[in-house]
């Protein structure tokens, strides 16, 4: 990109104090540019893949953030080990900590961002408000000033106009947000607020703002430079988001129009003048979906966003290159008539979490790991899909960092194209070994209100309640039996799974449990060649009334671990990845993907054992043993307590029985680690 050659100082090495998938982001255009790129990492991400990807490396400690991630001595440190000329902070960690901030600019270190005191306004949403105000952005009616006690705020509610919502005036996430509709659950409200503020962000400042009806969640994103530029490069739609944290976002919305859109724009530009921005940073306000031209300023992100990606996707613009050429103190060389949206582009968030159970968090190691055939890590306009992602096979999942994985990204001329297309990106996506929710993603793509674009802040929420993860796909079954057979060689009897018997062939049968539903799959096999598998499949039902699946198949091996599975002798081709280990067959498919679990199918006690198990759902920590192992329980009873993200988790017995508890208080467990057994009672 031509720009203007104002350059006031030199930026020739980079440290990238972050992680996972912004880190790989950030490095990718440092390389682009000609940068040199320093990757920092703690004992956990020692071969992550963004060191791997950096041209230096520095370890800054344990695994803990706290004394890694988000130290920030030990990231200056390492910037003056390295010779770096600059930081960039990514999202998260320390992107608007104004000390760190502070730190560089005393330690002569170009800090990839805004000014600190940007950083200090901005971060606290009292003062953000004022600050806009003054320059007449819009806000959403409320009450806001540093001090406010519970009594002030409940006399202040009726004038501010139920419903409400309190709001924390430092963090974010959602944490202390509660939305209340009536005066009397107000005082209880503030209560928890204050103690969750406190909890989180050490600060339990609280401020009320009428909540609006049927909320839309647009922000617009802005470049401004040191020369008193400001520019936006339109607005994005991130109203999917469960319990406040976002899950599919797009650009541009589809609830505005082109003079809203201008309007709002704007009023972005004019929130960061008022603290004098530089860099790139996200302007959020609240919409009404039942009047979009009425917006309202919520709260200035002085950083890259998540979902900037989109953003690039229909403007062409790389914005990780236009902080460093602003950092760089480079006029932007680009003007508010340069910035052109062209098509439609959508952002899934793949996070380590269940949906089927809770949205509990997971982990464990990743086994198997490809993006589309399309994907691209390209920032640039229209092309197609693309993948930021920070994990790899190999890579081993825990609790000590964000859930957050990867983002697909699809690009369409218009909103249809673009959510097909990412439909489809997903339901190309293999991650075995570790519970997602890209499932959840396409069951999202997927509802009416999302294809309408009919969408609120409280959708998502609305559409999880309801769901659950879908039951196999008979070819799944299918694949999970056959694809994690050892074939050997078909002309040598010994080194083939299976084996020889004298009479008639004897099939293959396996017993498969997923979501404690049970299937048994008898295959007879008709023949086999090198990478070739022909078989009769019968699949049945074990604790339903549907009658049986039956079908000749075959099983192509096209790589390790990855079939063609052809049905009735049809040439359509169905890919599927299958790995199988530790009792488990992870299988992958167009239609989803599902963890099968293997049942003993000659034990005499199979049904006990099968259902006797407690497992981890993450990897955590066990806090408490509430079970005693030898002892007669009953179904409920609590056996295990396991503390992961904070929060805790207790695993009860499934069936009455004796328990055997392999676990103790202070174990470190994995997902999916089996902690106890309950056999069943005679």
């Amino acid at each position: 990109m031509n720009t203007t050659d104002t350059r006031t100082r030199s930026i020739r090495k980079v440290l990238v104090a972050n992680r996972g998938e912004i880190a790989c982001r950030v490095i990718a255009t440092l390389h682009d540019m000609g940068i040199t790129s320093v990757a920092v990492y703690s004992d956990a991400d020692a071969d992550a893949p963004h060191v791997k990807a950096a041209d230096e490396a520095v370890r800054i400690g344990p695994a803990a953030a706290t004394e890694s991630y988000l130290r920030i001595d030990k990231v200056i440190e390492a910037a003056r080990l390295t010779g770096a000329d600059a930081v960039h902070p990514g999202y998260g960690f320390l992107s608007e900590n104004q000390q760190f901030a502070e730190a560089l600019a005393e330690a002569g270190i170009v800090f990839i961002g805004p000014p600190a005191s940007a950083i200090a306004t901005m971060g606290d949403k009292i003062t953000a408000r004022d600050a806009v105000t003054e320059r007449d952005v819009p806000v959403v009616p409320g009450i806001s000033r540093p001090g406010l006690s519970d009594r002030e705020l409940i006399d202040a509610a009726e004038g501010v106009g139920f419903p409400v919502l309190i709001k924390p005036s430092a963090g974010g996430g959602g944490k202390g947000m509660h939305r209340v509709e009536e005066p009397a659950g107000l005082a209880e409200a503030l209560v928890t607020a204050r103690r969750e503020a406190a909890s989180a962000f050490g600060d339990d400042t609280l401020f009320l703002e009428h909540f609006v009806l049927t909320p839309r969640h647009i922000e617009v994103q802005i470049l401004a430079d040191e020369h008193g530029n400001v520019i936006h490069l339109g607005e994005r739609e991130c109203s999917l988001q469960r319990r406040h944290q976002k899950v599919i976002e797009e650009a541009p919305s589809a609830l505005l129009d082109e003079a809203t859109r201008a309007r709002i724009g704007a009023a972005a530009c004019d929130a960061a003048r008022s603290v004098g921005y530089t860099g790139a940073g996200t302007v959020e306000f609240i919409v009404s979906a039942a009047a979009p031209e009425d917006f309202f300023f919520m709260e200035m992100n002085t950083r890259l966003q998540v979902e900037h990606p989109v953003t690039e996707m229909v403007t062409g613009v790389d914005l990780v290159e236009q902080q460093v050429r602003i950092a760089r103190g480079e006029k932007l060389s680009l003007t508010q008539d340069d910035i052109v949206l062209t098509g439609h582009a959508v952002e899934a968030r793949v996070y380590a979490e269940d949906p089927a159970q809770g949205f509990l968090p997971t982990g464990g190691t990743v086994e198997r790991l490809s993006w589309p055939r399309t994907a691209s890590t390209v920032p640039g306009q229209g092309t197609g899909v693309r993948v930021d992602s920070g994990i790899a096979t190999g890579s081993v999942i825990g609790s000590d960092y964000d859930p957050m994985l990867a983002k697909v990204i699809a690009y369409g001329a218009d909103r249809v194209e673009a959510l097909d297309r990412l439909d489809e990106a997903l339901s190309e996506t293999r991650l075995l070994g570790v519970v997602s929710n890209i499932d959840f993603c396409r069951h999202v793509l997927a509802q009416r209100e999302v294809r309408d674009g009919v969408l609120d802040t409280e959708l998502l929420d609305r559409i999880a309640v309801d769901y659950a993860a879908q039951a196999p796909d008979p070819r799944a079954l299918v694949a999970g039996t056959l694809g994690a057979l050892d074939l050997g060689d078909p002309n040598d009897l010994w080194s083939s799974a299976l084996g020889f018997r004298i009479g008639a062939p004897s099939p293959v049968v396996a017993r498969l449990a997923e979501s404690g539903h049970r299937y048994t799959v008898s295959a007879q096999i008709t023949g086999t060649a090198p990478g070739i598998l022909d078989a009769d499949v019968t699949v049945s039902y074990d604790d339903s009334d549907r009658e049986p699946w039956h079908a000749p198949v075959r099983l192509r091996r096209v790589a390790d671990g990855v079939f063609d599975l052809v049905l009735d002798g049809r040439r359509r081709r169905w890919e599927i990845a299958v790995d199988a280990h530790g009792g488990r067959r992870w299988v992958s498919g167009q239609p989803g993907t599902w963890i099968l679990h293997t049942v003993r199918a000659l034990s005499e006690h199979d049904e006990g054992d099968a259902a006797g198990d407690i497992v981890s759902p993450m990897p955590g920590t066990v806090v408490a043993v509430p079970g005693v192992d030898g002892e007669t329980v009953a179904a409920g009873d609590p056996l295990v307590v396991v503390e992961a993200m904070k929060m805790e988790h207790t695993l009860r017995a499934p069936i009455d029985g004796e328990a055997s508890i392999t676990v103790r208080v202070g174990e470190k467990v994995d997902a999916q680690q089996r902690l106890a057994h309950v056999r069943a009672a005679d």
